[in-house]
């Protein structure tokens, strides 16, 4: 039966909306999970979700990664964060926070019908924490395959990409490029920088006072950069604040390092906040910037091209 000329249309309205303005894919932000080592009921560890069209790019896999997806299609509208859909993962660091839902992504996307390898990137490690887990979820595994249940053979493998600075992952949506930053003790850590057709995203990871974020985010449309609030720091013990101050960026300088970058739009992640208050925090980043700053929290959901409009 053919279609009607208005019905016709409606698709074409519809296909056209989907890709959004020029027919290029539309770019969400969704923030999967905000939170920190801290056991905070309502925030999940951290990560983060770039999808463009129909393809999600994963940032780090902190507790809770795979059901905050779950929640972001099922709840936020965002279909392309469904379980099965989960393949594509950038890890900034080994911290335990930032990995600890590195099985549940490995493992419940395939039990939820992910037919194809995780394709992982990251930093010299990943390759041997990814054998680790699979060796200790051997006997799952086995199980899974030959014990009845109908499931495929490809979806629970990895293919680990141990990564250095540079451009990492390039198809017809994104081009990913990693970026060093300091944090603390550890050897290898990484932020990320998403292009897309609706712009540029930059992804601090967790960094301490980093000048050089300035270079990396010139030009980029959102700076997604953690955080921890100055006035929380001063009561902390001297250890902790010795700690925190090599590990993290304090949000006077996340402020300063978005106005040199001349970024309009930065979004507040992992962010530690101990005795301070949400609007505390906000005003130290605002003393040194006057930009538009998003204070995020868990299933946030931010359009890229009506963040570029405002």
């Amino acid at each position: 039966m053919f279609r009607s000329a208005r019905t016709c249309l409606i698709l074409l309205a519809l296909a056209l909306l989907a890709l959004g303005a020029g027919g290029a894919p539309r770019t969400r932000i969704v923030l999967l999970g905000t939170g920190t080592p801290n056991a905070t009921p309502d925030r999940m560890g951290p990560a983060t979700a770039i999808v463009v069209g129909d393809t999600p790019y994963l940032v780090d896999a902190g507790t809770g990664v795979v059901r905050r997806a779950a929640a972001a299609a099922d709840e936020k509208g965002v279909r392309a964060l469904r379980p099965s859909n989960l393949d594509r993962l950038f890890v900034t660091h080994l911290h335990s926070d930032h990995t600890l839902g590195y099985p549940d992504l490995i493992l419940t996307p395939w039990v939820l019908d992910r037919d194809v390898p995780l394709e992982a990137y990251g930093p010299p490690g990943l390759a041997a924490m990814t054998t680790h887990i699979l060796e200790a979820y051997r006997e799952d595994i086995d199980i899974r395959l030959h014990g009845g249940e109908p499931i495929n053979a490809e979806g629970y493998q990895v293919h680990v990409h141990e990564v250095t600075p540079g451009v990492v992952y390039k198809d017809g949506n994104v081009t990913v490029e990693a970026f060093a930053v300091p944090h603390g003790a550890w050897p290898h850590a990484y932020g990320y920088k998403f292009t897309t057709p609706d712009g540029v995203i930059v992804v601090s990871g967790d960094t301490g006072p980093f000048d050089g974020m300035v270079d990396v985010a010139r030009g980029a449309d959102v700076l997604i950069h953690e955080v921890y609030s100055t006035d929380g720091w001063k009561k902390r013990a001297s250890a902790w604040q010795q700690y925190h101050a090599a590990y993290h960026t304090p949000g006077w300088k996340v402020g300063e390092i978005a106005t040199r970058a001349g970024v309009p739009t930065v979004i507040l992640t992992h962010e530690l906040l101990w005795s301070a208050t949400k609007r505390q925090l906000l005003a130290e980043v605002k003393r040194r910037y006057k930009g538009r700053v998003i204070f995020g929290n868990d299933l946030d959901v931010f359009d890229l091209a009506t963040l570029k409009k405002r």
